[in-house]
């Protein structure tokens, strides 16, 4: 469901969020989900490596376009100090994306969102480095 484009679109979104903060911001898209999308969601995270960031504070944007299922997650760091709604309000904005056959649209708007989320908790450090890779992981 993401030609090439729309890929640099969105690797080119997660660079631009991440320059406002230290949080680590990845998207993950899966051919098939046969079971609940934050189940999968933890499985891919934790595969990712994501857990390791050094202030816990990655975020996975996960998405099976054959099954509709989508989901986001954040490490403890995160979710210890988000607003409880704030990845619903966030899953919310990519569903009204993808009603619309905008899937990259959804995707780069729940990254800013992430990002802008993530600059009031974690701003970006002068010292900051790119702990994970900003490119798409999707199942083989």
């Amino acid at each position: 469901m993401i030609n090439k484009e729309e890929n640099d679109l969105i690797v080119s979104a997660i660079q631009t969020a991440e320059q406002q903060t230290s949080g680590e911001i990845r998207v993950h898209i899966d051919k098939k989900c046969s079971t609940d999308p934050v189940k999968r969601a933890v499985q891919v995270f934790e595969k990712l490596g994501m857990h390791k960031t050094a202030l816990r504070n990655g975020v996975l944007i996960y998405v099976s376009f054959s099954d509709r299922k989508l989901a986001i997650i954040g490490d403890q760091g995160i979710d210890a100090v988000v607003p409880a709604d704030f990845w619903v309000s966030t899953k919310d904005q990519m569903i009204h994306c993808f009603k619309e056959n905008r899937f990259a649209d959804g995707i780069i708007a729940a990254i800013t969102e992430a990002g802008m989320q993530l600059k009031s908790f974690f701003p970006y450090m002068e010292n900051d480095e790119n702990e994970l890779s900003n490119e798409i992981s999707k199942e083989a």
